[in-house]
């Protein structure tokens, strides 16, 4: 061990567990305090089934990671809460609570800004400024559980950054989250979405082949998608929907792809008609999403009617659509409007 103290909200359990080997501890003493980490406890004397020596060896030797809430705010539309969390290094970050008939979900950030540029997106209007640990993701979680006083059953990685652009601490946290030890939150009940990082994309089905995958698609036309998205320079939509059909020939999981209505842009009917040729036989279902106000884009959003009309073509069609549920508008709080930054 060495003169840094370890974060025990960044470790596994079997690295738990090894921890307390070196201090001289019983490793099943990990399980315990595993379970108590995912409790939300800020202090290891909160941990009361553990001896008062062993909290105070952990109080000098360890540490559990801390952030707080700098600002919430409440939906008056909805109850969705939206929280402003401040790290350790005075980095900032948005998540979002949100109420379902199924039960609560809450969307979690995995960078600290992000750099995939995407046009009608808030989060990267201040590039990145650096990957956000396992902890860090998991932290969002038990602060918004200690704030509602309600237990979170689903989680989406859609808040600010590109989740496999930080893949390891991604799947460290989903391996941490789903431990019965800990909070045992069923893969089925993790949804992760990317703006399309095929290599990534590879990986993930054979590393995590039961979580949700949502593919930020936007456009199923080279040209516009591009315009909207720089990653399409890198992988354009004809290998990125190779890259789906693979995956779900690995895997046996339809995709999801979310598909933002801009006014003018995606939503004209040359490109719902493109967008029905390209998954045509492809297992997904696509998630319309009326394009939510982010007044520096410029870009206006379709309309809900506008949606339900197109969700029902892309259903004659035989392509399985819905339009999206919108949570939190009203401060800022939906899709593509979480941001860096404690000023605004």
């Amino acid at each position: 061990m060495n003169g840094k103290l370890a974060d025990f909200r960044e470790l596994t359990l079997e690295e738990m567990q090894d921890f307390l080997v070196q201090m001289g501890e019983k490793p099943f003493r990990a399980k315990q305090i595993f379970a108590w980490v995912y409790r939300g406890v800020r202090s290891f004397d909160e941990m009361t089934d553990i001896s008062k020596s062993l909290r105070e060896k952990l109080d000098r030797q360890a540490k559990l990671g801390q952030m707080r809430i700098l600002k919430m705010q409440t939906s008056k539309k909805d109850g969705t809460r939206k929280y402003l969390l401040e790290l350790e290094d005075g980095n900032t970050i948005e998540s979002v609570f949100m109420k379902y008939q199924y039960g609560n979900s809450i969307c979690v950030s995995s960078q600290a800004g992000c750099r995939m540029g995407c046009r009608f997106c808030a989060s990267g209007m201040d590039g990145l400024k650096r990957n956000l640990t396992a902890g860090e993701i998991t932290g969002q979680i038990l602060e918004a559980e200690r704030d509602t006083g309600e237990p979170i059953n689903h989680i989406v990685v859609m808040g600010t950054g590109e989740p496999f652009d930080n893949y390891e601490n991604l799947l460290k946290f989903i391996r941490n989250i789903h431990r019965k030890e800990g909070k045992g939150i069923s893969l089925r009940n993790i949804t992760v979405s990317t703006c399309g990082l095929i290599p990534r994309m590879r990986d993930f089905a054979r590393d995590q082949r039961q979580v949700n995958l949502a593919v930020s698609l936007h456009s199923a036309d080279n040209g516009v998608r591009e315009e909207m998205m720089p990653v399409n320079r890198r992988y354009p939509v004809e290998e990125l929907l190779q890259a789906c059909r693979e995956y779900t020939e690995e895997t046996g999981r339809r995709i999801t792809f979310e598909y933002a209505l801009v006014h003018g842009k995606t939503d004209t009917d040359r490109q719902i008609r493109l967008l029905a040729d390209k998954l045509r036989g492809t297992l997904c279902h696509v998630n319309l999403i009326p394009l939510n106000e982010v007044k520096e884009t410029g870009l206006s959003g379709s309309g809900r009617a506008r949606a339900r009309e197109i969700a029902a073509f892309l259903e004659q069609q035989g392509i399985p659509a819905t339009v999206r549920r919108e949570l939190g508008a009203d401060i800022q709080a939906a899709c593509g409007q979480l941001r860096l930054g404690a000023g605004r």
